[in-house]
């Protein structure tokens, strides 16, 4: 029985990130060592930092992580990429081009007998307005066409000075870290879809940047998956038990 993984968070390409090739060839450096292992890999969103496809052109760079996203998928292991709120602008070059099976919603999944509940977190429980609005804004069919309609050079340079300026606001603390059981939005709104969903077995996120391994009852747990800019922590599901892990070079991987 091989292992499912989950990260996410990567940030790939960020502009605020001095040591970006670096970071990119780490992960491509789990992804290779995990590659005989795996059944499948779950990518929770937020994988590039800005990410948006025109109709005959990407953004440049990442020919590394594609290529090796590529190579696994070509070895028929499953690979999952599950939008988040800076790379969900993607029409068609993940599925065509390297192999990747798009998830743009939450998803209930079975894996070996176990139900897992997958999402990148962005929007699950948040009350703040204004991430609401810039949020139903950026899955506007309508916005996402008025952004392809700008030239490349413009619009791709929009959206990584956007996430720039995300990127430093985290960077320099303006985000709250992990804010208790009673007031962190994605526990919350765990905790209340577990009522009526008490099936499910482990729910799994990213999005928040903090690593979090939560027992909610006697069945259910909640993870949080942290990132992979500063903390490079994935969690990994051997079939029967499910582990919060970080990847440290030279280390064996589970």
């Amino acid at each position: 029985m091989k292992n499912i993984y989950f990260l996410s968070d990567a940030h790939l390409g960020s502009l605020a990130i001095e040591h970006g090739r670096t970071q990119e060839r780490r992960i491509v450096r789990f992804l290779d060592s995990i590659k005989h292992k795996a059944q499948a890999i779950y990518l929770l969103g937020d994988i590039f930092d800005f990410w948006n496809e025109y109709k005959l052109c990407v953004p440049k760079g990442y020919t590394r992580f594609f290529g090796k996203i590529s190579e696994l998928t070509d070895m028929g292991v499953e690979v999952h990429f599950f939008v988040g709120n800076h790379d969900l602008w993607s029409y068609g070059y993940f599925e065509k081009e390297c192999g990747m099976i798009i998830h743009k919603e939450p998803e209930t999944v079975e894996l070996y007998d176990k139900v897992f509940f997958l999402a990148h977190g962005d929007g699950l429980g948040d009350p703040d307005k204004k991430f609401k609005l810039l949020r139903k804004l950026f899955h506007n069919k309508t916005c996402q066409r008025l952004l392809n309609a700008i030239h490349p050079r413009w619009g791709l340079a929009l959206g990584l000075n956007w996430a720039k300026r995300s990127r430093l606001k985290h960077m320099a603390g303006q985000e709250p870290r992990y804010m208790g059981e009673d007031k962190e939005h994605l526990v919350l709104f765990t905790k209340d879809y577990l009522k009526t969903h008490s099936d499910v077995d482990y729910f799994i996120y990213g999005h928040r940047h903090i690593e979090l391994d939560l027992v909610l009852s006697r069945k259910a747990r909640m993870i949080i998956l942290g990132d992979w800019i500063t903390q490079f922590t994935y969690a990994v599901f051997d079939g029967e038990h499910l582990f919060l892990e970080q990847y440290i070079e030279g280390e064996s991987i589970p």
